[in-house]
Order: C-alpha cells, then sequence, then structure tokens
C-alpha cells in the first residue's frame, strides 16, 4: 500500500466517521447543534434532513472505499459533502456568526480532503 492508498483510506474513513457522529448529533437534537442552528438560522425542521445528506455522504464514501469500480460514487459523495459545508459556511457568514466557523470549516476541509484523494487515488 502506498502513501497516498494509506492515506486515501485514513482520511476517507475519518471524513465518514466524522458525518455519521455530527448526523447522529443532529437526529439527536444535541443541546449545541440546536444552539448553532438557532443561531445562523437553520430551522429546527431542517436537521433531519441535513442529517439524511450527511449519512449519505458516508455511505457514499465507504462504497467509494470498497470498490474501485465506486470510486466514482466515493467522489460524488465527497463532492456533495463539499457543498453541503459551503452551505453551512454561508449561513454562518451571512448570520455574521464567525466564533464557531471553524465546525463547518473543519467538516469542509475534511469532505475536500477526501474528494481530492478519492479523484488522486
Amino acid at each position: 500500500m502506498t502513501g497516498t492508498q494509506l492515506a486515501f483510506l485514513v482520511v476517507t474513513l475519518f471524513t465518514a466517521a466524522a458525518n455519521v457522529g455530527i448526523a447522529a448529533a443532529d437526529l439527536a437534537g444535541a443541546r449545541f447543534v440546536l444552539a448553532n442552528s438557532a443561531r445562523v438560522g437553520v430551522p429546527r425542521s431542517w436537521l433531519p434532513r441535513l442529517a439524511a445528506l450527511k449519512l449519505a455522504g458516508a455511505a457514499g464514501l465507504l462504497l467509494g472505499l470498497s470498490d474501485a469500480a465506486l470510486r466514482p460514487l466515493g467522489a460524488a459523495a465527497a463532492c456533495g459533502l463539499v457543498l453541503l459545508y459551503l452551505g453551512a459556511l454561508a449561513f454562518h457568514l451571512r448570520a455574521r456568526v464567525l466564533d464557531n466557523l471553524a465546525f463547518p470549516g473543519f467538516y469542509c476541509a475534511t469532505a475536500v480532503a477526501s474528494w481530492a484523494l478519492t479523484v488522486s487515488s
């Protein structure tokens, strides 16, 4: 296994796990999720749909890892997660909630890294 392949595996697994974790927090109505979504203007009714998108992205990443023939699905899933988190960043910026901009930025960065490694592998 080359260094790029190992990075692809580790980063993609990490990105998938992080998205499953935050989707679970969305679905559970975690206090920090509810407070943050209220601050940036995301209606509570959106949380299950956003969680579903995160879970779909994680599933797509894992399927892309499972078989080289499914690698384009993994790339599409990573791209979808990048778009999701760019939207989250836009909501934070629009609401001028900059003190926790690092959180959607972190998730976006993991999705970008997963996408780049998927495309390059």
